[in-house]
């Protein structure tokens, strides 16, 4: 088989949980621009709008749909819809997800990381906790029960979750509650993985380190974040959504056929440590 035919997604039907900006959003142009038809699922509409009508514009098969991930039974009607409107489902993206910060320090690099008072355990509320993982570890759940009943029933499908090198490495600047979340869903992408196995269907998930995002409010594209950011990444950058494309071809495509049960971190070398 020719490397363009393993990676080949066309006429193929996706959904992107969070897909109308960041990762999301480059999850969703790389495989749209490859031939793929998507559907951008997100809580925000005018974001929605203008990145639907960007990519049709570039000739793309994308459409968008407002959806809040915590509303359960909205998602599954969702996933429903689009089935039954493109007749099947090839690749669920469950990537959703918040950053509420700050953590128990006030800056993302630097010897002299002050402590602050917002995100310390002790002063740390149960609706901020719950908020978190109501969206980045249930969202992710429900994305994924959602997207399997229809993919088991064709007995093939490709489920992608967005975790995050939080899952293996404590960031104080983010916050417990996303340390748990995107620990427990690497571990649950793993449970659904053995699960389906059986039926074709692959689940993985990719692990971004530090991604100029909006998450956070958008602190990541901040010029002095990022040269900050950039002292402790081995690579010395930032990482930007176009990062995700060939990771996410490759876990959507027959490229991707006998990987499953995998956290793939993608980070420019952040958790390997600082050399400079």
């Amino acid at each position: 088989m020719r490397i363009e035919q393993l990676f080949d997604v066309k006429g193929r039907t996706a959904i992107v949980t969070g897909g109308a900006s960041g990762i999301g959003l480059g999850y969703a142009e790389a495989l749209a621009a490859n031939g793929a038809r998507v559907t951008l699922l997100d809580l925000d509409p005018v974001r929605i709008d203008t990145e639907v009508k960007r990519l049709r514009d570039a000739g793309l098969d994308v459409a968008g749909r407002v959806l809040d991930v915590t509303d359960h039974a909205a998602l599954d009607r969702a996933v429903d819809d689009i089935v039954a409107s493109y007749g099947r489902l090839d690749a669920a993206f469950a990537n959703a997800g918040i950053d509420p910060g700050p953590g128990y320090v006030g800056d993302w690099a630097g010897g002299e990381r002050p402590r602050v008072t917002e995100g310390a355990l002790e002063n740390y509320s149960d609706q901020r906790w719950n908020r978190v993982i109501d969206v980045n570890l249930n969202g992710i759940f429900a994305t994924v029960r959602a997207a399997a009943r229809h993919m088991r029933a064709q007995k093939r499908g490709r489920i992608i979750i967005t975790s995050s090198a939080a899952s293996q490495r404590v960031e104080p600047a983010i916050g417990a509650a996303y340390m748990a979340a995107k620990a427990g869903v690497a571990h649950f992408m793993r449970c659904a993985a053995l699960e389906l196995a059986s039926h074709h269907i692959s689940v993985n998930a990719i692990a971004p380190g530090m991604f100029a995002t909006n998450i956070g409010g958008g602190h990541s594209k901040l010029p002095e974040v990022q040269k900050a950011l950039s002292t402790v990444i081995p690579m010395h950058r930032i990482g930007l959504p176009s990062d995700m494309s060939g990771l996410a071809l490759l876990l959507a495509s027959d490229a991707g056929d006998y990987i499953t049960g995998q956290e793939i971190v993608i980070d420019g070398g952040l958790l390997l440590g600082r050399v400079d």
